[in-house]
């Protein structure tokens, strides 16, 4: 399940697939945001996060460079229909996508965001190694 990326986000590009996340409010711990997010991007409520990894980012759209700390989490959602709830915010769209899609090298650089391939790669190494690396 992957989210594309709306006019709205700040980070990267618009129209890219990428993993349900975003920023921890103050005072929020991180998986109180995951579940916030999740909601928020996915209509989906959060059962249970199993912290995978870290990664680290660096982008730099409309003039502004960022260093970013993603958290990658194994997560058990409660089943129900997907949608976006938050209104106006960095998401357009939510979908389940296929991994044979996915894989294809092309389609990791223009449809996914370097995040959304990390993502894949975890699921692949999870896996027993399918699939291209890159």
């Amino acid at each position: 399940m992957l989210t594309r990326l709306s006019h709205a986000s700040p980070i990267f590009a618009p129209g890219l697939w990428h993993p349900p996340g975003g920023g921890i409010d103050p005072g929020e711990q991180p998986v109180e945001a995951l579940a916030r997010e999740l909601d928020e991007e996915t209509g989906l409520t959060l059962l249970s996060a199993r912290l995978l990894t870290a990664r680290a980012y660096t982008a730099t759209r409309l003039g502004i460079s960022w260093h970013l700390v993603a958290l990658f989490y194994a997560v058990e959602a409660a089943p129900g229909p997907l949608r976006v709830t938050e209104a106006d915010g960095s998401t357009a769209d939510v979908a389940w996508l296929a991994l044979d899609e996915l894989r294809d090298e092309a389609v990791r650089r223009e449809r996914l965001s370097p995040a959304a391939v990390d993502g894949l790669r975890l699921l692949e190494e999870a896996a027993g190694g399918e699939g291209p690396r890159g």
